[in-house]
């Protein structure tokens, strides 16, 4: 039968078997009485009156619900006070610094430590200002002359002014990169594309670095360039085999060209020596002619003076050294008797048998041959002369 039929609850029971008024009750508990007990415990926690006897229980009833309220609203204010202390408190670490902000205009900057700032009165920004950060950055780019490469950099920076990089710009990061591109734009396309691919990528570097560093501090965002590297430039993908066959090229060309200053520097030397030399042979020579000129004009001097002192004695030195100087470079001597004689050919064959034997030419023997004393040849020839006069006789 069930509960709520008549006759069928007999016992006034509720359907968990307890009964629904007075007496002992054996099903779960009621909601409503156990929140009386919490708040009857916290207002006794908080200050709250006590429980009365007899005829004043609901009075008592009404002061306790009072207490509880009020205690319930200490619990949240404490609450909200040490959740308002965790924010408010803060730790500045010694390679950070932080910008408070109160009713969003500048406070102050903090420095390393302990501090506290007021929300939501002030609101703090906290930067790490010593460590360097990078920023990587690639993109087809336009050069001089008109090729197109991909120019991969990355750069290096440091916030060195933090109240001008929270409160001058609205994101410093991003107009960092809006210049950085800026910048590498312009120098990669007032640059020729061997030097982009070869040895002018750190003298792009610093150019990157100086126009970029002149944006941040036009912006005043409060931001340091460090360093700005530029990587190894390449061709677009699409065209990398003409512009290997290029580079081919131009290396072909710059290795004929080293073979070429090789030779050159080779023959040119070799031309200038051999011309110096001649200049030299030429200089030697004409000291030479000049000597000797000035030589015989000092001789010729000082034999004016010799021959005015003695005339005879001086035209007979000349005129033998003059037959010397003939008769050396000939083998035949003509010899002259007096007038009217006929003329006798002298061959001095014993002196050319003797240097052909010593392996010298005639010319050398007849002058050997000739190169006597004069005084002897002058006996040989009056001896000649008197062997034919006896002969006439």
């Amino acid at each position: 039968m069930a509960w709520n039929e008549p006759g069928g609850n007999s016992n006034n029971q509720d359907p968990w078997g307890g009964k629904r008024k007075g007496g002992d009750r054996k099903g779960p508990p009621d909601l409503d009485e156990a929140f009386r007990k919490l708040q009857e415990s916290l207002s006794g926690l908080f200050g709250g009156g006590k429980k009365r006897s007899g005829g004043d229980g609901g009075g008592n009833g009404g002061g306790s619900g009072k207490s509880g309220g009020f205690g319930l609203l200490g619990i949240g204010l404490v609450v909200l006070l040490a959740i308002w202390l965790y924010n408010a408190i803060y730790v500045v670490d010694e390679q950070e610094q932080a910008v408070v902000l109160r009713f969003g205009k500048y406070y102050e900057t903090v420095g390393a430590g302990l501090n506290i700032y007021f929300p939501p009165f002030d609101r703090k920004y906290l930067e790490n200002v010593t460590r360097e950060r990078a920023y990587s950055k690639q993109g087809q780019m336009l050069t001089e002359d008109e090729n197109i490469v991909e120019v991969p950099l990355t750069v290096q920076y440091k916030i060195t002014d933090l109240q001008a990089f929270v409160l001058n710009v609205d994101q410093p990061e991003v107009s960092l990169q809006h210049a950085t591109e800026s910048a590498l734009r312009h120098v990669v396309g007032s640059t020729a594309m061997d030097q982009v691919l070869t040895e002018g990528r750190e003298l792009m570097a610093s150019e990157i670095k100086d126009r970029l560093q002149r944006f941040l501090d036009t912006y005043r965002t409060g931001i340091t360039v460090t360093q700005v590297n530029v990587q190894s430039a390449a061709a677009p993908r699409e065209v990398q085999e003409a512009f290997d066959d290029v580079i081919r090229a131009r290396e072909d060309e710059q290795r004929s060209r080293n073979q070429a200053e090789t030779y050159a520097n080779g023959v040119i030397p070799e031309a200038r020596g051999q011309a110096q030399r001649i200049v030299e042979d030429a200089n030697g020579y004409r000291d030479e002619v000049v000597s000797r000129a000035k030589g015989e004009a000092d001789r010729f001097t000082k034999l004016v003076a010799e021959y005015r002192k003695a005339p005879e004695v001086t035209r007979e030195r000349l005129y033998l050294d003059t037959m010397q100087e003939v008769f050396s470079n000939t083998s035949k001597v003509l010899v002259t008797g007096d007038k009217g004689q006929n003329n006798l050919l002298y061959l001095p064959l014993d002196k050319m048998i003797e240097s052909s034997r010593n392996g010298s030419t005639p010319a050398s023997s007849a002058a050997a041959a000739t190169a006597v004393d004069p005084g002897s040849r002058a006996a040989d020839l009056q001896q000649q002369r008197d062997t034919r006069t006896r002969e006439t006789r």
